[in-house]
Parts: structure tokens; C-alpha cells; sequence
């Protein structure tokens, strides 16, 4: 434990010095100032009331995770492995005492903690923009509501990482994992309009699953259902991402 806990102390030092963390936190505050000003030009400009303080981050959380949030989170995983592989720092790392596990699950946790903060961030913001440009709608359930929302949004697209965690394992070239990412994500959009019925089963599909606990009518057993696919999924990702980065020849 004392090995995984430096281990995993040595990746949050270096996830915080990269310039994605910046660029992913000055791209989420022009993703939450464009939008309010959108909405801001809707009301006025026509009269509608397009979304309330408590609604608003309900919009931004509808286009931030399905571009932004993944987008780094893919970038994040790849300089995580294929980035130290390709500049062959991942030796320096494996010499320290501890075992190759323990530096996977460090990275993979280091990942997890990337994607919430970054939930958090654009929630809080969100919220304050809400807040400020309308105060009348405010109300508790609302807020408790858009909590809920941004906490479910994290187990997709965290398993959806773990898919370019495995990718970054199989392949060294960055680029390459980078591409494959990308073409999986479009993949599994199309699937999930092509075979709409087995739309559980593509990751991506679940980015928006959050409009399930928030619903008046709240479906248990579908909620349940998909927690135990990305639960299977995740768990089929993390093991097969491991075997791959404990063969691997450093």
C-alpha cells in the first residue's frame, strides 16, 4: 500500500503539471460562458426563457459530455501510457519499488480523479452562472437534481477512458490510439442509432443515462441494468488493459 500510495502521490504531481489540465479548464469555463450568453441572447433577444439557475447546467452537461470531457479524458490516458512509452519514461517509473499494478492502478485512479474534478469544475460554474443571471428559479430539489446529474455522468465516460487506457496499452504510437479512439466513439453512436434496442451495450450511448434519476417517474430496473453493463464493461477494460500493460516490454 505505502508503494501504491507514492505511486499514485508521483502521477497526481505529473497530471497536474501537463498543459491539458489547463487548456481542459479554459475550454470548460468558454463552454459555460458561451452558453450563457446564448442564453442570455435567446431571452432577450426573443423573449423565451430558454433555461432557469438550476437548468442551465443541465445544458452545458448535455454538449460538455459528449466534447470536452472526453476529449481529454481520451488525451490524459494516452500521455499516461503511450506518452511515457514513446519517451521511454515508463522505465523510470517501473524502477521505483513498487509493482506494476500498483503504478496501472495509480494512473487508472489518477484518471478518475481528473474526470470528477473536471465534472465538479463545470458544475460549480454552471451553477453560478445559473444562479446569477437567474435567481427566481431557484430551488433545493433543483440543485440536488443537477448533483445527481453530474455524478452519473462520470461512470461512462470514466469507462469509456478505460477503452483508450486499453488502446494506449495495444498500441505505442499516441496517434494512433488517439485515432482509434475517436473512430470508436463515432462507431458506437452510429451503432446506437442503427441497433437502437441494444443501445445499452455502446458506452457512448450512456453519456446522457443521467436524464434517468432525474426523471419524474424514475425507471429502477433500467438504471440497475445499465449500472451492471458499464459495471461488466469496466471491469473487462481495467483486467484487459492490465494483462497487456503488465506483458508488456519495457
Amino acid at each position: 500500500m505505502a508503494g501504491f500510495k507514492a505511486a499514485f502521490f508521483i502521477e497526481a504531481v505529473k497530471l497536474l503539471k501537463k498543459k491539458k489540465i489547463i487548456a481542459a479548464a479554459i475550454l470548460s469555463i468558454f463552454a459555460v460562458v458561451i452558453g450563457q450568453i446564448a442564453v442570455t441572447a435567446i431571452k432577450h433577444g426573443l423573449g423565451l426563457r430558454v433555461a432557469g439557475s438550476t437548468e442551465f447546467p443541465f445544458l452545458v452537461l448535455s454538449i460538455f459530455s459528449y466534447t470536452i470531457l472526453p476529449l481529454f479524458a481520451t488525451f490524459v490516458a494516452i500521455d499516461m501510457f503511450s506518452g511515457e512509452f514513446s519517451s521511454n519514461t515508463m522505465k523510470i517509473t517501473l524502477t521505483r519499488p513498487v509493482s506494476r499494478f500498483g503504478v496501472f492502478s495509480a494512473k487508472v485512479l489518477n484518471l478518475a480523479l481528473f474526470i470528477c474534478s473536471n465534472l465538479v469544475f463545470v458544475m460549480i460554474l454552471s451553477l453560478l452562472a445559473g444562479f446569477l443571471f437567474n435567481m427566481s428559479s431557484v430551488s433545493l430539489l433543483g440543485f440536488v437534481r443537477v448533483v445527481l446529474s453530474y455524478m452519473a455522468t462520470f461512470f461512462p465516460v470514466f469507462v469509456f477512458s478505460l477503452l483508450v487506457v486499453l488502446l494506449s496499452n495495444l498500441l505505442r504510437g499516441g496517434l494512433a490510439v488517439f485515432f482509434l479512439a475517436i473512430i470508436a466513439f463515432i462507431a458506437f453512436n452510429f451503432l446506437d442509432i442503427v441497433f437502437s434496442s441494444y443501445s445499452s451495450f455502446f458506452i457512448t450511448s450512456m453519456f446522457d443515462w443521467y436524464t434517468l434519476w432525474i426523471s419524474e417517474s424514475i425507471n429502477v430496473y433500467k438504471i440497475l441494468r445499465q449500472i451492471l453493463i458499464m459495471l461488466g464493461c469496466g471491469i473487462m477494460l481495467f483486467t484487459a488493459g492490465y494483462y497487456l500493460f503488465d506483458r508488456k516490454d519495457i
